[in-house]
């Protein structure tokens, strides 16, 4: 499993995100987003699953198409997601992936921080050694 870091930035904030792979990666950035907006994560439930397909032109445009997709979601839909079943294609520009959730409860759900997006600005994904590292600006 990979790592995550968060690091102050002027106004916004940072996250760094570490995986063994492109798919670990993945997985890893929306669980650090998803752990900035929502307090209690581990009490969301799995209620439904849907499937998805993105596609970008690099891995880094990928990465922030695929993190803003779930902001999206959560914005537009109201639903809390914390299964990433993410399957990243060889080349970094598509990925598959099933992502499981439920609606916001605001009974149960302690929400901390909004999230607006994350933006294309200090972006950077590089495979240091043997594993992934990303980081990137989250627009608070």
């Amino acid at each position: 499993m990979g790592s995550i870091e968060i690091f102050d930035h002027t106004a916004d904030v940072g996250l760094k995100v570490r995986g063994n792979d492109l798919n670990d990666l993945f997985r890893t950035a929306a669980q650090g987003v998803f752990d900035y907006i929502v307090v209690n994560r581990h009490d969301v439930r799995i209620e439904r699953r849907d499937a998805l397909s993105l596609e970008a032109d690099s891995p880094s445009e990928l990465l922030t198409t695929w993190l803003n997709d779930l902001i999206y979601r959560f914005e537009t839909e109201h639903r809390l997601f914390v299964e990433y079943d993410v399957t990243v294609a060889e080349d970094g520009r598509s990925l598959r992936a099933e992502i499981g959730g439920e609606p916001i409860d605001h009974d149960r759900h302690i929400l901390d921080h909004e999230v607006k997006a994350v933006t294309h600005h200090g972006l950077a994904l590089d495979r240091v050694g043997e594993e992934w590292v990303a980081e990137m600006i989250l627009d608070i």
